[in-house]
């Protein structure tokens, strides 16, 4: 069942509707909310709070917008707010390139790499750790949601230059972060 039926389903009083939007979902969402929180409760609690939010209002759901992106974004909002409410540290101060997030990508997909992946996702989510919340949501957003600059600044309710900032920020902070030594390895 694809997801415009089990919406369907949902707007009609069918409980499992929701179900299948869970089963579909649930995996995907946790992990873009664990990237911006760092906190995996609170990741799974985004999460569960967001599928309420929607079976709440399933009945204005505008079925010719694509759920998945849609569902996404309203999570990794939640999640900002959550780590926001936490009292995250914010430090804008710094600025990775894309080229450092495909060298590391690369490594991880090669053969001789297969081994070191756990490490290096490891040493990943370490570095994101150390960025503020706001630039831990763009990268999520652009790189593990692949959402355009346009879609990001809607969704963070920001300009399209801060956007560029933000990124610019978490690209710095996280070239510092996973030095150039780590890399050439």
């Amino acid at each position: 069942m694809d997801n415009l039926q089990a919406i369907r389903r949902l707007k009609n009083g069918d409980f499992g509707g929701l179900e299948i939007l869970i089963a579909c979902h649930q995996a995907k969402a946790v992990r873009a909310a664990y990237l911006v929180t760092q906190n995996e409760p609170m990741a799974e609690d985004v999460v569960q709070e967001a599928f309420v939010r929607f079976y709440e209002r399933a009945r204005n759901f505008d079925e010719k917008r694509p759920f998945e992106p849609y569902f996404l974004r309203s999570v990794v909002n939640s999640a900002l707010n959550a780590v926001e409410k936490e009292h995250a540290p914010a430090g804008f101060d710094e600025d990775l390139d894309a080229p450092v997030l495909q060298v590391l990508l690369a490594r991880a997909v090669s053969v001789e790499a297969q081994v070191e992946y756990a490490q290096l996702k490891t040493e990943i989510a370490g570095a994101l750790k150390n960025l503020s919340p706001r630039q831990r949501a763009a990268v999520v957003l652009r790189y593990s949601l692949e959402m355009s600059e346009k879609e990001m600044a809607k969704t963070l309710k920001v300009a399209p230059g801060t956007v560029k900032w933000l990124l610019n920020a978490a690209r710095s902070r996280l070239r510092i972060l996973l030095s150039p030594e780590r890399i050439s390895e």
